[in-house]
C-alpha cells in the first residue's frame, strides 16, 4: 500500500475515538478538551464511532447498552461534536492499523488531530495500539493526543463501572459516573391492567434496548419522546422492574412499569423515557394484594419525598 504524502498539520480537525456507550464522565472530559483544542484552532471536533458494536460483529458477548445509537448521538451532539459512524462489519474488522489510519483518519476525515483513551487498540486483532497510531500519524500528518485516565478514588470513570453499578441497583453511584441518572426508553404497551385494579395504574414499557437495574422499585423521572425530543415532562414515578412475583409466581418476562405520581393520561403507543433516580428497595413476594396494595402506597409517598 502506498503512503500518502503527510499533509501540513494545522490542528483544524480534531477526530475524537471511541465507542462512548453511557457518555459517561471520562467520555465528557475527553471531549471538552478535543472541542476546545478544535475551537482554539479554528476548527472542528468529529466523534468516530462505530454501529453495531465490534462484539456483535465478531461474535463474542457484548456489554449490555448503556445508550443506543440514537440517544448516544444526541448526547454527543449536545458536548459540541459532529458524529461520524462508522459500519462495522467484517470487511471494516480485517482492516490492518494502517488501512485503518489511511483510509479512515486519512482519506476520509483527513484528521490533523486524533484524541484516543489510554487503552486505546485498533485494527484487525486489535494489533495497533498507541505507539502504532503515533507513527502512521507520523506518515499522514496528524498528531496523537492520548487522555489519561480519570476518576475518583472508587476508580476510574467507566462505562463498565456503570454497568455494574446499574447491575445491583445502585442508581445513585451510576448516576455518578455517567453525570445523569441512567435511563430507561421504550413504547408503552398493554399489560393485565392489574395495576389500575388496586388503584397504581402502571404504564408497561416494551421493547427497551438500555441495561435493566436489577429486579425493584426505583423513583423515576418520565418523559414523553417523539424521536430523540421530548415533547412532554410527564413528572415523577415508582418504577417496578421485575417478574412481579405476588401476582405471577415470579414466572413472568421480567420488564420495566411505571407509575405517575401525577395520573394515568392514556399513554398507550407513545414512547417514554425513564430517568433513574433513587432506588427504593428490591423486588419482594408479598402474603397477597393488600399487602402489595399498601406496600405501592409506601413506596409513592417515598417516591414523591425524594423526588420533591
Amino acid at each position: 500500500m502506498t503512503t500518502p504524502a503527510p499533509r501540513e498539520r494545522s490542528r483544524n480537525k480534531v477526530v475524537v475515538i471511541g465507542n462512548f456507550d453511557g457518555v459517561h464522565r471520562g467520555h465528557r472530559d475527553l471531549l471538552s478538551h478535543a472541542v476546545a483544542d478544535a475551537t482554539a484552532h479554528g476548527g472542528e471536533a468529529v466523534v468516530l464511532t462505530f454501529h453495531p458494536h465490534p462484539a456483535v460483529v465478531l461474535g463474542r458477548p457484548h456489554p449490555p447498552v448503556l445508550t443506543p445509537l440514537a440517544r448516544k448521538l444526541s448526547l454527543l451532539t449536545a458536548l459540541g461534536a459532529k458524529v461520524h459512524v462508522e459500519p462495522f462489519d467484517l470487511a471494516f474488522a480485517s482492516l490492518s492499523p494502517e488501512a485503518f489510519c489511511t483510509s479512515l483518519l486519512g482519506s476520509r476525515l483527513h484528521a490533523s488531530q486524533v484524541y484516543v483513551g489510554y487503552n486505546f487498540r485498533f485494527g484487525k486483532g486489535r494489533e495497533g495500539d498507541l505507539t502504532t497510531l503515533s507513527a502512521l500519524g507520523d506518515k499522514l500528518g496528524f498528531s496523537v493526543s492520548v487522555h489519561a485516565r480519570v476518576g475518583d478514588a472508587s476508580g476510574p470513570w467507566s462505562s463498565t463501572r456503570a454497568r455494574e453499578a446499574i447491575a445491583r441497583g445502585d442508581v445513585t453511584e451510576a448516576t455518578l459516573v455517567l453525570e445523569k441518572p441512567h435511563a430507561l426508553t421504550g413504547m408503552v404497551q398493554h399489560g393485565r391492567a392489574l395495576g389500575r385494579t388496586i388503584g397504581f395504574p402502571t404504564a408497561n414499557l416494551g421493547a427497551v434496548e438500555e441495561m435493566l437495574p436489577s429486579n425493584g422499585v426505583y423513583a423515576v423521572q418520565v418523559e414523553e419522546l417523539s424521536g430523540e425530543r421530548v415533547v412532554a415532562t410527564l413528572g415523577g414515578g415508582v418504577m417496578n422492574v421485575g417478574t412481579r412475583p405476588t401476582v405471577t409466581g415470579g414466572a413472568a418476562e421480567r420488564l420495566p412499569e411505571v407509575h405517575l405520581l401525577t395520573g394515568a393520561p392514556d399513554l398507550y403507543g407513545k414512547t417514554l423515557r425513564i430517568h433513574l433516580v433513587h432506588h427504593l428497595r428490591d423486588e419482594q413476594k408479598f402474603a397477597g394484594i393488600e399487602e402489595l396494595r399498601t406496600q405501592i402506597a409506601k413506596d409513592r409517598d417515598e417516591a414523591a419525598r425524594l423526588l420533591g
